[in-house]
């Protein structure tokens, strides 16, 4: 089936209404996430578990920096997402939720905003409002789509194609594996990244370090908080 002739016809009408629905999540997305205001991206896994410790820091994480005056995007989903959508939500601050479509693991939870509830075909959109309106990225432990969503935005600051903004990952004994692996083989032995891009990111293990992070990036620039 996926092999059929199709004519040209055919062909074009597919693909026309494909940039059609990609165009319609480009807007939805920059009509609803510009009045946000100030906020912070946290991601994770879905698996994480209530009861788990990063769930709980996750939780904990966002409802500092809701008290901080941020905001908490997140993917919308359970485990880590719910967490952060949680924290904000319970604290009171503004919580959004980008929603996929998935064939398994993904629902949105019950903590997102109503009006701050988008849900996506595509995760290429998707992933540029995680980018264009957070100030910042809290990484928590996940799988494939936590790394996807931290390596595009250090792709993105080291081509230089976006401002930096911090990168915060919590979680040392999960992440110390992968930084050390850069250090040692990315870049002292292949030379494939420069020395300044290890300073990219930060890991931490406390809420507290990850929301100081934040702070004292921006205790540089004049940003209006979230309240």
């Amino acid at each position: 089936m996926a092999f059929e002739d199709r004519d040209w016809n055919e062909i074009k009408s597919s693909n026309s209404w494909a940039i059609f629905k990609v165009m319609s999540e480009f807007v939805e997305g920059f009509e609803k996430l510009a009045k946000i205001g100030p906020c912070v991206s946290i991601f994770g896994s879905a698996r994480t578990k209530e009861d788990h410790k990063y769930y709980k820091m996750a939780e904990e994480i966002a409802a500092k920096l809701v008290r901080h005056g941020y905001g908490v995007i997140t993917g919308g989903g359970p485990g880590i997402m719910e967490a952060g959508n949680k924290g904000a939500y319970n604290e009171g601050g503004k919580s959004v939720g980008l929603n996929i479509v998935l064939p398994f693991e993904q629902f949105d939870n019950p903590y997102i905003d109503s009006d701050k509830l988008i849900t996506f075909d595509h995760f290429f959109v998707r992933k540029v409002m995680f980018v264009k309106y957070a100030q910042g990225f809290i990484v928590m432990p996940g799988g494939f789509g936590t790394m996807d969503e931290l390596f595009e935005a250090l792709t993105l600051i080291q081509t230089k194609k976006i401002g930096r903004f911090p990168i915060v990952l919590v979680g040392s004994k999960y992440w110390g594996g992968l930084m050390q692996w850069i250090r040692d083989v990315m870049l002292d032995q292949e030379k494939n990244v420069n020395e300044e891009d290890l300073h990219l990111v930060n890991i931490v293990d406390t809420p507290d370090e990850a929301v100081r992070v934040i702070d004292e990036f921006y205790s540089k620039y004049l940003l209006s908080p979230n309240f």
